[in-house]
């Protein structure tokens, strides 16, 4: 067996550059930059008012200072005009700050008679005035290459004149599901079958970050069979292809050596992990290959933990930053692989944010890992932790 650690660098390592592509803005959500975003313009483009109320030159405003009002500033309605001594323009929050005034006064702190302006309070020069070029400036990189496009990043990206914006091209991905046993949702259950709960799962957490996943379906534990579907999936040249169950070492555990036949070459197989330990992982060509445990949650924390990894570096992204939280509970003494641990991220007494283990430690039960909201790790050997003591937290 080899440990996490090494096999995530392997497959890091395995991993090749991808192309780039350009998309609408509108299709970029979630999707991981190529190339950083710059500023085409300043933002504003121009000094605004950051509230409604009165232009003014702050030298002339003093308490019960009397203005004359010559004009509107609006927004995309400006004023051409210049304010003088003793002037000011009545303006609105986000309309251009009119030439010669150098603060505005909120329309809270005036009297208005018709065209004159009584001013309650003074100002001094810059007050409630946006500097032009005061959220960025022409040239400013807003993104860099790398970072995902958030809702707020593509709504930057827009305020800075861009339509469309470069990204990595989102990787194939093909999964096979393997097993006699094994039969779709909604079909009539016979003796000894279990309804096939990997390919759904997976699927939904592999989307955010593919473009296409072909779903091969369910495979029997038939060789010819296995080596005929394993083959055909292979050709499609997909840039990762996951099969689940027949990665163990039984009699009919033929996932391994038909994967080496269709010309596979297998990595590492085994990991000091729990859950998941008989996981594969090797590449044929330019498509990474990995063959998961069939136990749900065995296949979806190792899809979690190693899976993930290998999407994220084929479009070029960061791991997410370590977390760590106190625990809410205890936890006992490890063995010798490292141990992802179902629990939920709750608020404490003091209303701080603890993580609670979840007892189920069982490789089939699905239902506690969909309680689930994160996995603690525990490393290899470890001796064991009482509430309270912080522990490394991976958010699902």
């Amino acid at each position: 067996m080899i440990s996490v650690d090494e096999a995530l660098a392997r497959i890091r390592a395995a991993v090749l550059p991808r192309p780039s592509i350009v998309v609408p803005l509108e299709q970029a959500s979630g999707r991981v930059l190529a190339e950083p975003v710059a500023a085409r313009l300043d933002q504003p483009p121009f000094a605004a008012s950051a509230m409604d109320g009165y232009a003014v030159r702050a030298a002339d405003v003093s308490m019960g200072a009397v203005l004359t009002k010559i004009g509107v500033s609006q927004a995309g309605k400006g004023f051409d005009g210049l304010v003088s001594q003793g002037q000011c323009v009545r303006i609105f929050t986000g309309a251009p700050v009119p030439k010669g005034a150098d603060a505005v006064v909120m329309q809270e702190r005036t009297e208005v008679d018709g065209a004159k302006v009584t001013v309650l309070a003074g100002v001094q020069a810059g007050t409630n005035i946006r500097p032009q070029g005061n959220d960025f400036a022409q040239g400013d990189i807003l993104s860099a290459a790398g970072e995902v496009m958030t809702p707020a990043r593509i709504a930057l990206a827009a305020a800075a004149n861009h339509a469309t914006c470069t990204i990595m091209s989102p990787p194939s991905l093909a999964l096979m599901a393997t097993g006699d046993e094994l039969i779709l949702p909604g079909t009539t259950i016979e003796t000894d079958q279990i309804v096939a709960s990997n390919s759904f799962g997976l699927t939904a957490m592999f989307s955010p970050y593919c473009g296409d996943i072909i779903d091969c379906g369910i495979v029997p534990d038939d060789r010819a069979r296995l080596a005929t579907e394993i083959g055909s999936a292979l050709d499609r040249n997909p840039d990762v292809f996951v099969t689940t169950g027949g990665a163990s070492v039984g009699e009919h555990d033929f996932v391994k050596d038909v994967l080496k036949e269709n010309g596979v070459d297998i990595d590492f197989w085994r990991i000091a992990v729990r859950p998941g330990k008989p996981l594969m992982f090797g590449r044929k060509g330019a498509t990474l290959v990995f063959g998961l445990p069939g136990n749900p949650v065995s296949a979806m924390v190792t899809a979690h933990v190693f899976v993930l990894p290998a999407l994220r570096a084929l479009l070029g992204t960061s791991e997410p930053a370590p977390l760590r939280l106190p625990l809410g509970a205890e936890i006992p003494q490890n063995g010798p692989r490292r141990h992802f641990l179902r629990a939920q991220m709750r608020a404490g007494p003091d209303g701080m944010t603890t993580v609670l283990p979840i007892a189920q430690t069982d490789s089939g039960h699905l239902s506690s890992l969909a309680q689930a909201d994160c996995l603690i790790v525990q490393p290899e050997g470890d001796m064991g932790r009482i509430a309270g003591e912080p522990v490394e937290v991976v958010v699902l």
